[in-house]
């Protein structure tokens, strides 16, 4: 069943904002596992959204205009409401100095402002860059899988991601490294249009192709031996190779665990991705990336009234800021944001065929009267699941 894989999915959204976590609560300033976090993140909602937009097309009754529609309407429920009240809270109290900024963080261009300003000030914001870029992804990429042929579509992803992928290679002849090789939108398009290239090809394809099973070894084994070399001191061209491969070489095995996770991933490891404590952590991961830095600035302000340090990276203010951020943003999820989630039920991404019929897309593959169906179906929800919960209403 598409839900129960779909728990996987859960399972992976936890371990990416625990990564994000460790990289700001615990982990020196040269982790570079919170941007892997945040790259599983793309890769996630790449695969997610265009899952949904192409089963939407594979449907008789699909119409670019009300697919669109919808696809706005639910992607506004879901994350403007917490956003936004974040925004409000940091203009209340000027947190960190904020107050003057707060129309780049509204009109969702964070990364353009700390790319101009090559710092992270104010710090408190710095990680609605990634926020802004999945905004300004979102913005354009329906329209692309709603209007552009079929047949054409992982084509323009393939070109998507070997433009972002030579961008990196601009950057080694423009002198020192600034903010704007990550934070521009080109730098983050190869991870995201990865999902998507993954939801065009196995919504015909079972298997993985050869040249990515034999890929995936080699690129995981250079990924290590990057992350191990990375706090050591090197040359300036060896720095920019090392920032390109650890930006390139896990692209792949983030796809494909996303991939094997969305089919039902068996074994020791699907069980684990599915383990109620991780299941749990997935659903309310948006809240905890939210809020997680101005649950930090405010944590550090208290320090006076706090027995452990958490003025510093370490066990202190993971533990104390983390299960603070855990706590706000599983309120924030039972009284704030799952309600309004449930508001999407009136925008579906094709009209119902009935009075009473639920429109419900289900994923290539789902096995639909005992085989693998080559294309998605569409029939009316049971009565007894229609408030099941399902990752791509978190997204």
């Amino acid at each position: 069943m598409r839900i129960a894989r779909d728990r996987q999915l859960d399972g992976l959204r936890a371990i990416a904002v625990t990564m994000v976590l460790y990289g700001h609560f615990f982990a020196a300033d040269s982790s570079y596992w919170g941007h892997i976090g945040v790259r599983l993140f793309f890769v996630l909602s790449g695969f997610l959204i265009t899952r949904l937009l192409l089963d939407a097309r594979q449907n008789a009754g699909f119409a670019p205009a009300t697919a669109l529609k919808s696809f706005y309407a639910r992607r506004a429920l879901r994350i403007f409401p917490p956003y936004f009240a974040v925004l409000g809270i940091v203009w209340l109290i000027d947190l960190e100095s904020s107050k003057t900024v707060l129309a780049w963080h509204a009109l969702y261009v964070s990364n353009l402002w700390y790319a101009l300003q090559d710092a992270w000030t104010p710090w408190v914001l710095c990680h609605t860059w990634s926020l802004s870029i999945e905004e300004q992804f979102y913005v354009v990429w329906p329209l692309i899988v709603l209007i552009a042929p079929r047949r054409s579509i992982a084509a323009i992803c393939i070109g998507v991601i070997v433009c972002s992928i030579a961008y990196r290679f601009y950057w080694p002849f423009t002198g020192e490294p600034s903010l704007a090789r990550d934070l521009l939108p080109p730098a983050s398009m190869d991870a995201l249009v990865s999902g998507a290239l993954l939801a065009a090809y196995r919504s015909e394809n079972a298997a993985w192709p050869q040249w990515a099973k034999f890929s995936l070894m080699p690129l995981l084994s250079a990924s290590v031996v990057l992350f191990w070399l990375r706090p050591a001191t090197l040359t300036p061209m060896l720095e920019w190779l090392g920032w390109i491969g650890l930006e390139v070489f896990p692209l792949l095995p983030l796809t494909m665990l996303v991939g094997n996770c969305s089919r039902g991933l068996g074994g020791y490891l699907g069980r684990l991705t599915e383990l109620p404590p991780l299941t749990a952590l997935g659903r309310i991961s948006y809240g905890v990336y939210l809020y997680h830095a101005i649950v930090l600035a405010l944590a550090v302000k208290a320090q006076p009234w706090i027995p452990v340090n958490v003025s510093e990276q370490g066990l202190g203010r993971f533990l104390v800021a983390g299960a603070a951020t855990l706590l706000i943003a599983s309120i924030s999820w039972l009284a704030f944001e799952q309600p309004l989630n449930a508001l999407k039920r009136h925008f579906p991404y094709v009209r119902p065929r009935a009075t009473g019929a639920v429109p419900v897309l289900t994923n290539a593959g789902d096995r639909i009267g005992g085989r693998h169906a080559k294309y998605p179906a569409y029939r009316p929800e049971p009565l007894s699941s229609r408030k099941s919960f399902r990752t791509s209403d978190l997204h």
